[in-house]
């Protein structure tokens, strides 16, 4: 997995690139978490993620959770594969998915 961090003022864009499953989920959680700070909108591209597991799903709801309190999030490019992984664990009615 490559993840990739524009910063532009109080947005960031995270480009995941890969697989975010129990092995690369950690080092997400890790980025998230230091990058956080000062940023009101966050931006995820899962344009060249192609698998995400429950511990990838996991990140992904505590970064929701921490940008409910400072901003906003939403997930950008899912594909339908992705999608479908959203839709039937029920994150899909919890993200912002453009």
């Amino acid at each position: 997995m490559n993840i990739t961090q524009k910063a532009t003022g109080e947005q960031l864009i995270l480009e995941i690139e890969g697989r975010i499953d129990t092995k690369t989920a950690p080092s997400l959680e890790t980025v998230i978490q230091t990058a956080l700070e000062g940023i009101r909108s966050l931006v995820i591209d899962l344009a060249e993620t192609v698998y995400i597991s429950s511990a990838g799903l996991r990140v992904i709801l505590m970064a929701q959770k921490q940008m409910n309190r400072q901003g906003d999030m939403k997930v950008i490019h899912v594909s339908s594969d992705l999608m479908d992984i959203f839709e039937v664990t029920g994150f899909a009615d919890i993200l912002t998915i453009e």
